[in-house]
């Protein structure tokens, strides 16, 4: 039933056969259509969520009024509003399937008893929010020494499914840039 998160479990984390039931009993099935909000801005994240099939962003709206896509996940990625889930604060962003979606989620509450309960799933949680920081950290690098079509092509080489499953607009979103400059790029490639 859960075995994508079983071989990303056993491909991520060294994992007992009895824990790793344990953790698989935490998550629920959850099937979402496209353009469904998961969790809304000003709730708190209160889920995380595993992506078996399709996809999710997390997006906000900044001063300008301008929807800016902060992550996308794929299928075999986690997402959850991390900010809001850490400190149980209303989330300033907004989760929202980008397709038909297949997913697994786990609770706030499951995911600390597990932390206490299985010594591999803070492993997990280790490498988790390593992942985050270095994805962050690069994107914020990318958006002040990159320009819009260096952009562009990192976006191509490091991650091409953004880019071939993805509307332009999102795509545009996502590398902070207009859809007017994103299809003057394209052009010119």
């Amino acid at each position: 039933m859960h075995q994508e998160l079983t071989l990303y479990l056993h491909k991520n984390i060294k994992i007992t056969a009895q824990d790793l039931e344990k953790v698989l009993s935490c998550f629920q099935s959850v099937s979402v259509r496209k353009n469904e909000i998961l969790l809304e801005e000003g709730k708190v994240s209160q889920y995380n969520y595993f992506v078996k099939k399709g996809c999710l962003r997390i997006f906000y709206i900044n001063n300008e009024g301008k929807d800016r896509t902060r992550y996308i996940a794929f299928e075999n990625q986690f997402v959850t509003a991390l900010v809001s889930f850490i400190t149980k604060e209303p989330a300033q962003e907004t989760i929202q399937a980008v397709e038909d979606s297949e997913l697994l989620a786990i609770s706030h509450d499951d995911f600390r008893k597990l932390m206490v309960s299985v010594p591999a799933w803070k492993d997990f949680y280790n490498l988790y929010l390593e992942k985050a920081y270095v994805n962050n950290s690069k994107r914020m690098l990318s958006f002040s020494t990159l320009d819009a079509t260096e952009r562009y092509s990192q976006l191509f080489q490091v991650n091409p499914d953004i880019v071939k499953r993805l509307p332009n607009k999102i795509v545009a979103s996502y590398i902070n840039i207009s859809q007017e400059t994103l299809s003057r790029i394209k052009s010119k490639i």
